[in-house]
């Protein structure tokens, strides 16, 4: 009898599976203008665990959608992500050095092409959902295209999370300023993988509002164990700088709540999340496993 998958093989075989969707979605480097499509090509393909298509996967299939029918918008939403990442990483935003353990995109290819490729890779997400996703129906499709831009917008967003972030720097921000944030920069887009998965899987409306709930929690409680990881990991367990919150004097759960509290609450998200998706009375096995492995990831 073949032993169980473990959530750690479970997340390595779909970021395999995803990266090779990604390379077929994505320019070739020899496409004009070539050192733009390097530079995407070089911040996408960069590896990462690329938790977010395999909470879409997870989600999708838990309600009997095909894998070739998720893995459009799973691709599209990786590339916001890696984009928002090359943004985040620029001297202007974060001015980071180490993103998944190599030079940043800035570094490798100088600030005026990296902006123009995480503006790309956004793009590109909406041509690929637009144009490239196998969708069942035009209705459907809108539901999912709105879904992901909502989600990497500015209303209690990716985008409006980052702008909160950086008004907060170097100021007492209270404990629900930090909530806001950290739902918003990157609770939003773990929350639409879920969302999306289930959209394209043929969820009811009460189901997505349980896969939201689920998506709300997680994705809280990953920022939280990002924010323990900073101050407790090393730039070779986290494939990019530690101590760059705090030395830049902003918001986190340990400083605010301590490490033991952020931790506590951590799993408390965690459990109700683990409970919601086994609530669904589907195979949702693959979601309860994520929703584990975010607390207790080390990178």
């Amino acid at each position: 009898m073949t032993a169980p998958e473990t959530v750690t093989q479970y997340l390595a075989r779909r970021a395999g599976e995803v990266n090779e969707w990604l390379d077929r979605l994505t320019p070739s480097e020899e496409t004009p203008p070539r050192r733009l499509h390097r530079a995407m090509r070089y911040s996408l393909l960069a590896g990462g665990k690329r938790l977010r298509p395999a909470l879409v996967l997870a989600a999708g299939e838990a309600f009997g959608a095909e894998t070739d029918d998720l893995m459009p918008a799973a691709c599209a939403i990786e590339m916001i992500h890696t984009y928002s990442l090359i943004h985040d990483d620029l001297p202007a935003m974060d001015n980071d050095d180490l993103r998944r353990g190599r030079p940043t995109c800035h570094k490798a290819f100088g600030e005026a092409v990296a902006i123009l490729a995480g503006d790309a890779l956004l793009t590109q997400a909406f041509r690929v959902l637009a144009a490239d996703a196998p969708m069942r129906d035009a209705e459907r499709q809108m539901r999912v295209i709105r879904e992901v831009a909502t989600a990497a917008g500015t209303v209690e967003a990716l985008i409006g999370g980052q702008m909160a972030d950086i008004e907060s720097e170097g100021k007492r921000v209270d404990a629900s300023t930090l909530e806001y944030i950290h739902r918003s920069k990157t609770g939003a887009m773990i929350t639409a993988s879920v969302v999306v998965g289930g959209t394209l899987g043929g969820a009811s409306e009460a189901q997505i509002e349980t896969l939201r709930g689920y998506g709300s929690r997680i994705g809280l409680a990953f920022q939280i164990a990002d924010d323990i990881l900073d101050v407790t990991s090393t730039s070779e367990q986290l494939g990019k700088t530690p101590g760059k919150d705090e030395a830049a004097n902003k918001a986190t759960y340990p400083a605010i709540h301590g490490i033991a509290a952020s931790q506590a609450r951590a799993r408390e998200l965690v459990d109700q999340a683990v409970e919601m998706a086994s609530g669904l009375g589907l195979k949702t096995q693959a979601l309860e496993d994520i929703a584990r492995f975010i607390i207790a990831r080390t990178s």
